[in-house]
Formats: structure tokens, C-alpha cells, sequence
């Protein structure tokens, strides 16, 4: 099975600084980036960006009335009024213009203050709800990818880098909105700047570029760093996983793990503390310097209008408002710039979340599929299959022949490796084959919907997952559409004698079971698996399969399940997989596996009979019996 899973195209080269064209190719994510923000909320988007163009104009309205205050002042002060008293200087009525300025400003600062608390709250609602989409479009969008994604490595990374991005991505869409909200402040300084002197624009550009420049390239390096670090966050992540959780403290304590543990999570966080360091370091180092020139640009501008307003050309007024324009204008190129650098690096993190979304599986359902029997006439039947897992040297399976009659019991039996499970997974289709065909019915697999064709098949795994919600939930959901029958649940608990151990739950169906949360009640392995067995039950599927589900139980409970699980898969067809020959006995037919090929085929007393490898193991398990 040859992968589909290509590169992003705009994607940095795995363990490389991303060059100047794959960081403005990363800029094409923004685009659908703010289409989800729309999506989630039109009615926010719209209230953050138009209070925030509101909001970018305050600023040079106010420092205008600052300079209208300024010559306002200097004007009384020339006229010599020579007020004795406060209250003199008020009756006179000379003071009026320079009040209403000075509530005017009051005013602006007062609603500047309340623009940036109401933007504040807008982008918080908005913040929440698109990672609550963006959260829920991951896990839709998991739930389509093959198995094989799941226990791919790389695709694993990848899968960490998206859900990163789902939680921290909304710091861009803030710095989006702010970029828009600075450079409508830039415009109105700038045409302030442009009236009076021109060509202080051209050295404030020129000052700013380094910065930009340095800006850009620490970015791109922490990008970098971040992208080659994937791996070892996820081992850290392990490692404290390991080191603090109810599922290992008992190992933990038993075999003294915890220095262990510690020691190696200290190793590795030591390791990217000691790269970030210096990334750190040298960008702290390189900022100061580049910043330096924009500082040094600045206070050439401030000389040269100090000089125009001593010569007369400006007002003290005019003096206020160029330096405070040129000092606020040097500051939002400089944040718009290096803003720019950080966006087009937040951009880069976006790949990892929309390649993602990128990802098609591989097994999928066809256009026009044929509906699945009910029942099954005739049942499974596997052409000269063969598996080999991605990356693996060796086949999994190969040179399967065999059917899976309808209505048939079906046992597989062999050591850890011989490809009982992944012969499960194909019949799942959670796998497809490499080589030949499964066809059910005389029909390809592929040629029915994948969802139908599992609706009609129960299967519960050795490694069988512990939900942690109520015991009627756990079994509910082997059919989720059939969560909130009561009726239909109880009557699978009791097929898989799982109705003993709810009612010694002190809220029965209704009681929280595992650890994870404080109200929750948890259960032995067994129990655990009387549940699991339970939503195979639930499902009522024409296919039930238990890969080894018993292992926790003792020799009769198993027996007993197996025996009930007989009883009731009556014109049902059910594969049992099973170490314990006193359980796998009763099928009517059972496969020999031995290194993923089919080694013999037989009842238990034919298998017997023959000798072989069957009657080897059956032997040596017998054996420590007497």
C-alpha cells in the first residue's frame, strides 16, 4: 500500500531553516486562516475590526488637540493677562478654548480606554469559539484518517503541531486585527508627517529595515527549532505522562521508576532549554543593535525639528506634535514591520494545522456502493491476502486462503506475531490488503460503504479502550445511535454478565467508572472487560469478534463468556481469538496461524489429530494444568 500522504507544498523542509519564499508562500494561509474566524462569528469579526478602525484614529486626534492645547497655552501666557485667581481667570472667560480642549482629550482617553476593553472582549468570545470550532474540525477530521495515520510517527508530529496550532493560533488572529488597526494610525501620521517634512518618512524607513530584517530570520530560526523539537515535546509530554498518572504509579512505585523517569525528562527538557537559550540569546543580542539604528534615526528627525522650530518655521505647538508623531509613527512602523515578520512565522505554524486538514484517507468508501447482505448468505472469503504494515520489512500476513462461512464460529489461534489481529483489521477493513482480495458475499470489500459494512461488525480488541463516563455510556456506545436505549443496554450487560458488576456500582448504570474523575468508581481488569465485552453485544452486529478480550479473567469466567458468546452468536458469524485452548475448542472450525501464514485448518479434534504446531501448544498448555 503505497502512501498518499504528501509534504504541504508550502511546508518548511523537515529539520531546515524555511527560506524567504517558503515564508511569504506560508502567507496564503491567512486567507482561509480568516475565513474560519469569519465563519465563527460574523457578528464578532465585525465588532473587533470596526472598533478597532475607530480606535486607530484616536490617536493622532489626540495629539493634535495636545498641540492645540500647547499654543493655546503659550498664547495666554503672551497676551500677559496677569490672572490673580483661578476663579478670576474662569469669570473672564479667556480660559474657555483651552477647558474644552482639555475635556476633549479627557473625553478621547476616556473612549480610547473603552474601545481597547471592548475589543478585548470581543476577540476573547471570538478566541473561544473559533478554537472550540477549529477543536471539533480536528476531531471530525481524525475520525476520516485511516489507522495507518494514527501509527505513523511522522503523521503523529504532525497530528501534535495541529492540535498546538488549534489552541495557539488565535494569538495570530489578534495580531492580524492589530497589523490592520496600527497601519490605519500609520496613514494618519504619515499625512500629518507628509505636510510639514516630507522626507522624515524616507529616514524612518530606512532606519527600520534592519530591524525587520533581524526580526524576519529569528522567526524563521524558531520556527525551525520548534518544527525539529516535535518529537522530543511528544517524549516529554510521555515522560510526565509516565511520571505523574494513576494508570502507571503502581509500576512506578513498584519498580522505583520515578528517578528514572525524572532523569530522563530532565535530560531532554535541559536539551531544548540549552537551544532555546541560545536562540534566545543571540536574538536578544542582534535586537538591541538593529534596534539601535531605528533609536539613532529617530532622534536625527527630533534635531532637525527642534531646529525648524527654533528657526521659526514651527510653532512649540508644531514641535510637540511633529516629535510625538515621528516618536508614535518610528513605533508602529517598527511594530507593523517586525508584526509582519511575526505573522508571516505564525504562518508557518498554520501549515502544520491546514496540512493537516490536508490529509485524505486512503480507505474510503467508492461513489455507488452496494449495500451490505442481511443477512449474509454466504460470509467472508479471503483470496491470497496479503499485509504488510508501512515502513515494516517483513509481510504481516501473506498467502491467506480461507472462508469465513456465515453463521460460523471461527477460532484463531497461534503465538504473539502471527497476525491474528492485523488478519482482524483487514477484515474491519482498518487495513486494505496489499496482495489478493476479501470478499464478502463474492463482493469486494471495497465495493461497500465503510460505515455500513462496520455497522455490521462487533469488535472489541485485547487493547480495548476505558472510557471514563458512566457504566450505561461505556456499553452504549458499541451503537451511539442507540445511547439513550436503556432497555437495549441492560440486555447487553446481561449478555455479557456484565450486569453483576454494574449493580455493585453504587449509581449503577448511572455511576462514573474509572479514576480520572473524583466522582468515578474504578474496576478490575475483569470487570473492565465484562464492560468492553458488553458494547460488542450492544452493536447486534452480523459479525462479532472478540481478539482476545478475556485476558484478565480467570480460566472459568472466560469459559463462561465464551460459552455464552457461542450460545448467543446463533446465526451470527463469530471469530473468537484466544491463548486458552479450553475456550477456542468449542468454535466449529479453527486457523492456525504462524508467522502471518496460514498453517492449518481444522476442528479441535481434527487439528489434534494431525499434530502439528496446534497440537504442540495445545500440549504445552495442557501441561501446566496436571
Amino acid at each position: 500500500m503505497v502512501s498518499t500522504h504528501a509534504p504541504h507544498a508550502g511546508s518548511a523542509p523537515p529539520g531546515g531553516k524555511p527560506n524567504l519564499r517558503e515564508r511569504f508562500n506560508a502567507m496564503r494561509n491567512l486567507p482561509p486562516f480568516l475565513k474560519q474566524i469569519w465563519q465563527t462569528s460574523p457578528g464578532l469579526t465585525i465588532a473587533s475590526l470596526g472598533l478597532r478602525v475607530i480606535r486607530a484614529l484616536l490617536p493622532i486626534v489626540t495629539l493634535y488637540i495636545g498641540k492645540l492645547i500647547i499654543d493655546e497655552a503659550i498664547r495666554l501666557v503672551g497676551l500677559g493677562l496677569g490672572f490673580q485667581s483661578l476663579g478670576g481667570a474662569w469669570r473672564s472667560g479667556q480660559l474657555n478654548p483651552l477647558l474644552w480642549l482639555l475635556v476633549l482629550e479627557f473625553a478621547l482617553a476616556i473612549l480610547s480606554d473603552l474601545l481597547g476593553r471592548l475589543v478585548s472582549y470581543a476577540d476573547a468570545l471570538l478566541s473561544e469559539l473559533f478554537t472550540n470550532a477549529t477543536s471539533i474540525r480536528l476531531m471530525e477530521h481524525a475520525a476520516t484518517l485511516d489507522l495507518e495515520d494514527f501509527e505513523d510517527p511522522d503523521l503523529q508530529d504532525k497530528l501534535d503541531r495541529a492540535r498546538r496550532q488549534t489552541m495557539g493560533r488565535m494569538n495570530l488572529m489578534s495580531m492580524l486585527f492589530g497589523q490592520m488597526q496600527d497601519a490605519i494610525t500609520v496613514v494618519s501620521f504619515a499625512a500629518g508627517l507628509l505636510i510639514y517634512a516630507p522626507w522624515l518618512i524616507v529616514l524612518l524607513a530606512i532606519a527600520l529595515i534592519p530591524a525587520f530584517v533581524g526580526e524576519a530570520h529569528f522567526n524563521a530560526l524558531g520556527y525551525s527549532l520548534n518544527f525539529q523539537w516535535t518529537p522530543e515535546r511528544r517524549q516529554l509530554e510521555y515522560m510526565r505522562q509516565m511520571g505523574a498518572s494513576v494508570e502507571t504509579a503502581k509500576e512506578v512505585k513498584i519498580f522505583n521508576l520515578h528517578r528514572f523517569l525524572i532523569s530522563r525528562y530532565r535530560t531532554l527538557a535541559d536539551k531544548f532549554f540549552l537551544a532555546n537559550r541560545s536562540l534566545a540569546r543571540r536574538r536578544a543580542v542582534w535586537g538591541a543593535l538593529l534596534a539601535a539604528l531605528g533609536t539613532l534615526g529617530y532622534y536625527v528627525a527630533y534635531g532637525y525639528i527642534a531646529w525648524r522650530t527654533v528657526r521659526g518655521d514651527f510653532s512649540i505647538g508644531d514641535l510637540t506634535f511633529l516629535a510625538g508623531s515621528f516618536r508614535r509613527l518610528r513605533q508602529l512602523l517598527e511594530g507593523l514591520l517586525v508584526g509582519f515578520s511575526q505573522v508571516a512565522g505564525q504562518a508557518l505554524y498554520l501549515d502544520d494545522l491546514f496540512s493537516f486538514f490536508e490529509l485524505e484517507p486512503e480507505i474510503t468508501s467508492p461513489e455507488n456502493p452496494v449495500p451490505v447482505p442481511r443477512p449474509m448468505a454466504r460470509g467472508f472469503t479471503f483470496e491470497n491476502v496479503g499485509f504488510r504494515y508501512p515502513d515494516a520489512g517483513r509481510w504481516a500476513v501473506r498467502h491467506l486462503d480461507f472462508e469465513l462461512r456465515a453463521g460460523e464460529v471461527l477460532a484463531l489461534v497461534g503465538e504473539n506475531g502471527a497476525g491474528k489481529t492485523t488478519l482482524v483489521k483487514l477484515l474491519a477493513r482498518l487495513y486494505d490488503p496489499d496482495e489478493g482480495r476479501i470478499l464478502l458475499d463474492g463482493r469486494d470489500l471495497r465495493d461497500y460503504d465503510i460505515d455500513e459494512l462496520r455497522a455490521n461488525i462487533g469488535v472489541i480488541f485485547q487493547d480495548f479502550v476505558r472510557y471514563h463516563l458512566t457504566a450505561g455510556e461505556n456499553i452504549g456506545v458499541g451503537r451511539i445511535e442507540a445511547m439513550d436505549d436503556t432497555a437495549r443496554i441492560r440486555e447487553a450487560a446481561r449478555r455479557a454478565m456484565a450486569d453483576e458488576v454494574i449493580a455493585s456500582l453504587p449509581m449503577g448504570y448511572d455511576q462514573l467508572i474509572g479514576r480520572r474523575f473524583k466522582t468515578g468508581v474504578d474496576l478490575s481488569g475483569g470487570q473492565w472487560q465484562k464492560i468492553a465485552i458488553a458494547r460488542a453485544y450492544m452493536r447486534d452486529a452480523q459479525v462479532m469478534i472478540l481478539d482476545e478480550p478475556t485476558a484478565a479473567l480467570d480460566a472459568r469466567s472466560e469459559f463462561e463468556v465464551f460459552q455464552r458468546f457461542k450460545e448467543l452468536s446463533d446465526n451470527r458469524t463469530a471469530v473468537l481469538i484466544s491463548h486458552r485452548f479450553s475456550s477456542v475448542r468449542m468454535a466449529d472450525r479453527i486457523l492456525v496461524l504462524n508467522e502471518g501464514r496460514l498453517e492449518a485448518s481444522g476442528t479441535h479434534e481434527q487439528l489434534l489429530a494431525a499434530g502439528g504446531r496446534y497440537a504442540e501448544l495445545f500440549e504445552l498448555q495442557a501441561a501446566g494444568y496436571r
